[in-house]
């Protein structure tokens, strides 16, 4: 036996019930009473902080990852400026001008290889990983073989 409640709505949320319910296919009745049931529910405000828990979780996960990203590439430049003002020696003035142009010609080539790089998807971080994970790999093997 179900009980009749008249009660008023404000148009733009009758419009909206109603929208949901045609998109839908379900009567009006039927979505008033499923979120009746769930507002009124004493476990409703638990299923909320469960639903944002989970959220928080996975936004932490993925700043953890950012994270991570940006102290690769942080040390992966760090580690190449390092190398190459260690290793390049300085030029002499006659050559300046040629080895500028030549920079100019590299940088382009270099921009266009990132350009394809980053189009393919493929990143320092995802390599790195792989190839953690494959020295783990023949790490492991060699321990079994011992």
């Amino acid at each position: 036996m179900r009980t009749k409640h008249t009660f008023r709505l404000p148009p733009v949320l009758a419009l909206k019930l109603a929208d949901y319910a045609s998109r839908k296919g379900v009567p009006q009745a039927l979505i008033v009473e499923t979120a009746l049931a769930s507002f009124l529910s004493p476990d409703s405000s638990e299923r909320l902080e469960g639903a944002l828990g989970r959220r928080l979780d996975r936004l932490v996960r993925q700043v953890e990852r950012l994270e991570r990203n940006v102290v690769i590439s942080n040390e992966a430049l760090a580690l190449f400026v390092r190398f190459w003002l260690t290793a390049t020696p300085p030029l002499p003035d006659a050559a300046q001008a040629a080895a500028q142009a030549k920079g100019r010609e590299r940088y382009e080539g270099y921009v266009a290889a990132l350009g394809r790089r980053l189009a393919k998807g493929r990143t320092l971080a995802s390599e790195l990983s792989h190839d953690l994970a494959s020295a783990d790999e023949a790490t492991e093997e060699e321990s079994h073989r011992s």
